[in-house]
Order: structure tokens, then C-alpha cells, then sequence
């Protein structure tokens, strides 16, 4: 293996080990060599805290005066809620720099590389380029778009189904998949379902993975049925919980509020609430990525407009059959196969009998 990308699949080792915690920042990972020994290392490990480079800096074990420093994603130069990773790298007289890939942030986007460059330091750009971008897609889509990154989750059986006739549907994937699930629910900043899984699910949507982190609750819920008596509710002071919404009751707005729920206003398109408008929103809240945990006509409604980045499906070795078994994906439907929402780039892992596929939008 060629001794850069060595080292940089060692940073990339690191950088995933932020996977939850520095939502909407960017994983990162860096680790400075000296005479072919990894002299420090580290990543970004919270949002708000030192960047990769700092902490990889800090941890040194000796001078990196002349060392060469790989990291995923090209170092900041602007102020933000650390110093800028370019000064901390002039300052303690890195040689070399191996970057991952270009930072699409328009406050650094080839403007942290110059500066090194201005500074005399060998910049080399595009190692493990496509894998440092991969596990950046959700910070990549967020910075440009200013939207969550929105995968589509849901179980099935091998016919197709997501409930039996009447409406069951726990559990049709096993305990691996399902730990799966709740991983990444950790990762996510966000969680959104729509009304009808409250009422007949009254589902807590927490994240049950030790040390995990409980994600932003969205519910769609365009007429503003959700129940004042359910757990999302009842736990609202204590996990940040959104009811997006067309009505404009005030007084059942008010009820929420108290409640602790946060309402989002959001206007009507056809017969529910604008997904597209709604997506804006929960940007703006800082919002950068969903798990979309919906039935059949939510998910319908987030194909339809678009809002869709990534598909997971966990397929489980069982039938239930039945003409009026749920499906993951109702609503009219396309009239031709040519009109069918299309993914691509498919990636396959086997949980226990379970399989769960992986797509990503065309």
C-alpha cells in the first residue's frame, strides 16, 4: 500500500468516530508522521471543540516542526467556534500537508489550501478522495443545500410489506438490524415520521444504543392530531421534539408549547404539508441530517418532492401476504415504470437473517 494512503485511511479510522456527536460539522480525522512514525493524532470529537488538527497537534509526542500532516478534509481558515487549523499548522511548522478532499464550505473551499501553500508548505490534494467525500455526504449536501440529508428508512418482509393486514408490524426484522437502526439514529440529527405512526404506533423514537444520542423528534402532522397523552409529547421537555404543521389553532399550538414541543408552521401543498418549505426550516434549526421513519403515504409524499438523498431497506426472510397488508410506499403511485423514482450506487450488509440495501439518489 502506497505510504500515503496509508496514513490517511489511518485518519479516516478516526474521523468516523465523531459519527454523531459534531452534527452539522463535518467528520474529520488527522495524524502527523515525522520520520515514518505517526507522532500524533486525533479528530473532531464534538461540535464546538478543537478541530482534528488541533487535537492531533496537542497530542504529539514531539516536535512536529517538519513533519507532514494527513487529514480527510482540507484544514479551515476562518473563525468559527474554534480558531482557524491553518494558523495552529504555519505555527508549528508543518512541512507537508496530505489532504483527503477540498472542504465545499465557501468560507474555506480551496482558500485553506492556498494559505498553506502562500507559507512555503507542500499541500498534495486527493488521497482516498472518494471514501474521505463518502463519509462526508451528509456535511457535503447540508453546506451546499442548506437542507437535512434525508434517508429513507424502512423494514419489510420478502413480499413487500411493512404491517400485516391489521396494522402489526412488530417486529419484522431481528435484533441485529434493529440494533442497526438505533446506531444510526445515534448519528442522525434528526428523526421524522408522520402523524398517523403517532397514533398508531405511540412510538418514543429514542436511540437505545449505550452511549448513544437521542435524535431531534419531527413529526409530520398537517392537521395537528398528535395526542397531548403521547410519549413523544410527554417527553418533549426532555428531547427536542417539532410538530410541523399547517394548522394555525392557536390554541392547540399553545397546548404543545406548553408542553415543550416546538411547532413549525409550514404551508399546505395538494392535500399535506410542503416537505420541500418544512426541509428549509429544519436547516435553519441546524438540522443537517434525518432518518425518515414514515409509513407508506409519508414516504410517498418525501419521494415525490424530492426530499430523498438515500434509501435503506432491511429485508427480512418473512410473508405476510394479504391485499391490505401495508407497503413502504403508498399514496396514487406512478402511472409508468419510466416515471419510477430511481437510486443508484447499491451497497449490501447482512444482519443476522436480515439484509439491509443501500442506495443513493440518481
Amino acid at each position: 500500500m502506497e505510504k500515503h494512503q496509508f496514513y490517511m485511511q489511518r485518519a479516516l479510522e478516526l474521523a468516523i468516530k465523531g459519527r454523531g456527536q459534531v452534527n452539522p460539522n463535518p467528520l474529520v480525522g488527522a495524524v502527523i508522521v515525522k520520520d515514518d512514525v505517526i507522532i500524533g493524532s486525533g479528530y473532531h470529537e464534538k461540535y464546538g471543540g478543537f478541530h482534528a488538527e488541533r487535537n492531533a497537534l496537542a497530542a504529539c509526542t514531539q516536535s512536529a516542526e517538519g513533519a507532514t500532516l494527513y487529514v480527510t478534509l482540507e484544514p479551515c481558515c476562518h473563525q468559527g467556534k474554534t480558531p482557524p487549523c491553518t494558523e495552529a499548522i504555519i505555527e508549528n511548522k508543518i512541512n507537508r500537508v496530505v489532504i483527503g478532499a477540498k472542504d465545499p464550505n465557501p468560507f474555506v473551499s480551496g482558500k485553506g489550501i492556498e494559505i498553506l501553500k502562500k507559507h512555503g508548505i507542500t499541500v498534495i490534494i486527493g488521497v482516498e478522495e472518494e471514501i474521505c467525500q463518502e463519509i462526508n455526504n451528509i456535511f457535503f449536501h447540508y453546506i451546499k443545500n442548506k437542507t437535512p440529508y434525508v434517508i429513507m428508512k424502512y423494514a419489510m418482509t420478502v413480499d413487500g410489506k411493512i404491517a400485516t393486514y391489521s396494522g402489526k408490524s412488530q417486529w419484522i426484522s431481528g435484533e441485529s438490524a434493529r440494533a442497526a437502526v438505533h446506531q444510526t439514529r445515534s448519528e442522525v440529527a434528526g428523526i421524522m415520521v408522520g402523524v398517523n405512526t403517532i397514533l398508531q404506533d405511540d412510538p418514543q423514537l429514542t436511540c437505545r444504543v449505550e452511549g448513544g444520542k437521542n435524535p431531534r423528534r419531527i413529526i409530520c402532522d398537517t392537521h395537528l392530531r398528535t395526542p397531548l397523552s403521547s410519549k413523544i409529547v410527554a417527553s418533549a421537555r426532555k428531547i427536542p421534539t417539532y410538530l410541523a404543521t399547517c394548522s394555525r389553532d392557536q390554541k392547540k399550538i399553545k397546548r404543545f408549547e406548553i408542553m415543550g414541543c416546538k411547532i413549525l408552521a409550514v404551508s399546505k401543498k395538494g392535500d399535506h404539508l410542503n416537505l420541500q418549505e418544512l426541509m428549509k426550516q429544519l436547516g435553519a434549526e441546524e438540522i443537517d441530517s434525518i432518518l425518515l421513519e414514515g409509513g407508506g403515504t409519508l414516504n410517498f409524499s418525501a419521494l415525490k418532492s424530492g426530499i430523498v438523498n438515500k434509501l435503506q431497506v432491511y429485508l427480512a426472510p418473512k410473508i405476510f401476504g394479504g391485499v391490505a397488508a401495508k407497503t413502504p410506499v403508498e399514496g396514487p403511485g406512478v402511472e409508468m415504470p419510466s416515471e419510477a423514482f430511481q437510486f443508484t450506487d447499491r451497497k449490501i450488509t447482512i444482519f443476522g437473517d436480515d439484509i439491509c440495501l443501500e442506495y443513493l439518489k440518481r
